[in-house]
């Protein structure tokens, strides 16, 4: 949720580095906004609540410094102030703080430094830690503080540290995400709660595992924490382009990346025959399997569960990451768990996940980003190769996870190519729906003022209402609701009335009859009805073709729904589609 973002080095900008940093990870989401640079043997400090301005104008824009930390916060303990948002200090001033996560024992910690004479400013969690160094920096050096100081945190957090009193910057992590970037300059590093953060800057990375604590000065140590061994850092190199966190010609990243799913789509049929060879056999082989995922991803997650019923002739569980752990009672060493997210930090999969591994399953993880947590702890890792992903709102990540499940479903019958042909078809429709979106932009202007929207689905249609709902409500603000059209009957009906707008997804397949019935049944009741798929109906009032292309025909209709969102958002008023109020990219708090 929160980004994080530091620097040290030689260059003497630091501020602004750190404010155009912030910039890059804004589609993470947040509510206010800080930065801290070292001042000679001082502190300086610049925060504010809203969004970043366009450029950054303050006390702190003119001081050369080439050390400082900066943090764009989601208000969790404590409400959207200034005195709340990050950094915070200690009593001397000479500690300053940036912090993801939340610290579960806050309250104890907070009550003992009080006890010792430490004064507060803030309702925050996070302002414990820097009191908690200045009170270790009594006896101690300070990588020795910070560590011990970490030590005693309960839950799961990554904390920046910025000292006045030393040229460097000390950072600590379990649970929430945290990399340090290395350059080809000795002494100049970078710090980021996302890769994108630095990919501008340098693509040799560390990322730092769960209870680890990296120094950052004349040169980079990194510690194993509790004990604080010293130990050898992994470098990895991203393979992300920096052009990819730019909008382009486009005006908001949401409709770039939607443009982006027909070369995303046709990479993976073309070039992921042997990595879905390897995931169709670890099924095969696996004593149950559990795909597990949250938001959009549980909605693929959903559709792989027909696609692995209905091609590959296998029973594969499904569940809502959040609900897993409460299922896990069922695990035993053979069974295989496939955690599916785009940001591979989602906290309600990656706890379960550790759950799961803990009792002997393997892990196969299916996510687009390299390094993530879900990533490091699997034992077979599966990228999407989606490409970097910087509008809230999921698109071509979804497209890349539901490709990959049906790929993997047909391999398991030796069919790979009736999938490979599917998805190039999918692809090529998607561009014909994207050259000519009048129609859409239309429906728009008519869904504008209404207040709700219900969508109908059966079978594999059932997931593509389902996620069709989530991106109108989260890029839109409209209440939508994706149900089965079976569901009709037991109690949905009572919502349909006059005017109601209803969306019906109806291709060519075991379920159009039974579909088209269904909107009947809402027609009936006064519904303007809008069909999506292969062949027209004198059922539906509006009626947007896609091609039939089997499963993959699941592609073309959630390109649909997905530009109706993003222009019922711009006919809406709403600003920056990017970035829905009150969500965030990756969710790493509960």
């Amino acid at each position: 949720m929160c980004g994080i973002f530091g620097y040290i080095g030689n260059k003497q900008n630091v501020s602004q580095m750190i404010f155009e940093g912030l910039k890059t990870l804004e589609y993470r989401g947040y509510d206010s906004w800080g930065i801290a640079i070292k001042n000679q043997n001082s502190i300086s400090i610049e925060k504010q609540t809203g969004k970043l301005p366009e450029s950054l104008k303050s006390s702190i824009s003119n001081v050369k410094s080439n050390i400082g930390i900066g943090h764009t916060r989601w208000a969790t303990h404590g409400g959207v102030t200034v005195k709340n948002a990050h950094p915070h200090t200690d009593c001397s001033g000479n500690i300053a703080v940036i912090h993801n996560g939340i610290v579960e024992n806050f309250e104890s910690l907070k009550t003992a430094l009080i006890e010792k004479g430490h004064k507060f400013k803030s309702e925050t969690d996070t302002e414990i830690i820097p009191h908690l160094i200045e009170e270790h920096l009594k006896n101690e050096t300070f990588t020795i503080a910070v560590k011990n100081a970490f030590n005693k945190l309960s839950g799961l957090n990554a904390i920046v540290v910025l000292n006045s009193e030393t040229d460097e910057i000390a950072a600590a992590k379990t649970g929430s995400p945290l990399l340090a970037g290395i350059t080809d300059t000795p002494g100049e590093y970078y710090l980021a709660s996302d890769a994108s953060g630095i990919i501008k800057h340098t693509k040799k990375v560390i990322f730092l595992e769960d209870n680890q604590m990296v120094v950052l000065g004349k040169e980079l140590k990194l510690f194993q924490l509790p004990e604080g061994k010293e130990i050898k850092p992994e470098i990895h190199t991203l393979t992300w382009k920096f052009e990819e966190a730019e909008k382009g010609k486009y005006p908001h990243f949401l409709i770039k990346e939607i443009h982006e799913q027909p070369k995303v789509i046709n990479n993976i049929a073309l070039t992921y025959s042997e990595s879905t060879k390897q995931l169709a056999n670890l099924i095969k082989n696996a004593y149950g399997t559990f795909m597990v995922g949250c938001g959009t991803a549980s909605y693929a997650a959903l559709a792989g569960v027909y696609l692995f019923s209905n091609i590959a002739k296998k029973h594969v569980n499904f569940s809502i990451g959040s609900e897993f752990k409460y299922l896990e009672d069922y695990i035993k060493s053979e069974t295989l768990v496939i955690p599916i997210s785009q940001s591979g930090e989602t906290i309600d999969v990656v706890e379960p996940v550790q759950k799961a591994k803990a009792k002997g399953a393997q892990i196969a993880a299916i996510v687009n980003v390299l390094g993530s947590t879900i990533y490091r702890l699997a034992d077979h890792k599966f990228l999407l190769g989606a490409g970097q992903e910087k509008a809230v709102i999921a698109t071509k990540s979804f497209m890349a996870m539901f490709s990959i499940l049906l790929m993997t479903a047909y391999t398991m019958v030796n069919k790979q190519k009736e999938a490979t042909d599917q998805l190039i078809k999918a692809g090529e429709d998607i561009k014909k729906i994207l050259e000519d979106t009048k129609e859409i932009k239309q429906l728009a202007k008519e869904l504008k003022k209404k207040e709700q929207i219900y969508i109908l689905g059966r079978g594999l249609s059932y997931a593509t209402a389902m996620e069709a709902s989530l991106k109108i409500k989260e890029t839109a603000y409209v209440h939508a609701e994706g149900f089965a059209g079976g569901e009709l009957k037991h109690g949905v009906m009572a919502l349909i009335e006059k005017g109601t707008p209803c969306i019906v997804f109806a291709p060519n397949d075991e379920t159009y009859e039974e579909i088209i019935s269904n909107a009947q049944e809402v027609k009936a009741r006064g519904a303007y009805v809008i069909g999506i798929g292969a062949r027209n109906n004198d059922v539906f009032d509006k009626f947007f073709q896609t091609d039939d292309i089997k499963e993959a025909t699941l592609l073309p209709q959630i390109a649909v729904i997905q530009l109706l969102a993003y222009y019922l958002a711009l006919e809406k008023g709403i600003k920056d589609p990017d970035k829905p109020r009150n969500l965030a990219k990756s969710v790493t708090v509960k």
